[in-house]
């Protein structure tokens, strides 16, 4: 059960690369998730991601105890929620193509990373297992509604201003 939670917990393996884990993560999120939506739709992004939740809470839950650190840099599923959460919402809101996964990527990346105000103030909220999913999850939400906020300032620009 140890070792099955431990490969969730690491974003299915991705988070044990040598080298950068969270970006690894975010980025085997952004692949997955892109098979999702070009393949399929949306919609099963949306129910993936339902589902992710609670495992990734139960993954983190089991495995965060045998670990002496509260947040391992190998746990990524944390990424893997909040890069889904920002292609749900951004994908919404201006529709699918290559440049917008990339730009979902980079923004989540920037958000994760950067952790401004609120974001660094939610990863010391509550237990272990669930701040290390709250500070990605709001930084999910950060990245989405940047993206969509620069995505209807360039189509008012086009449609009413060039």
């Amino acid at each position: 059960m140890l070792s099955f939670a431990r490969f969730v917990a690491a974003g299915f393996g991705s988070g044990w690369v040598p080298f950068a884990p969270g970006t690894a993560g975010s980025l085997a999120a952004l692949v997955v998730g892109y098979w999702l939506v070009d393949v399929h739709s949306l919609n099963l992004l949306f129910v993936m991601w339902l589902l992710l939740l609670p495992l990734a809470c139960w993954s983190t839950y089991i495995a965060l105890p045998a670990s002496a650190d509260k947040d391992p840099g190998w746990v990524v599923i944390d990424e893997w929620l909040g890069q889904w959460l920002t292609l749900l919402l951004f994908l919404w809101f201006a529709g699918q193509s290559w440049l917008y996964f990339g730009l979902a990527f980079a923004a989540f990346r920037l958000f994760d990373i950067w952790k401004p105000w609120l974001i660094r103030r939610v990863e010391h909220i509550g237990p272990a297992w669930w701040s290390i999913h709250a500070d990605d999850l709001l930084a999910g939400l950060f990245a989405a509604l940047s993206l969509m906020a620069g995505y209807a300032l360039y189509v008012v620009y086009v449609v009413y201003i060039a």
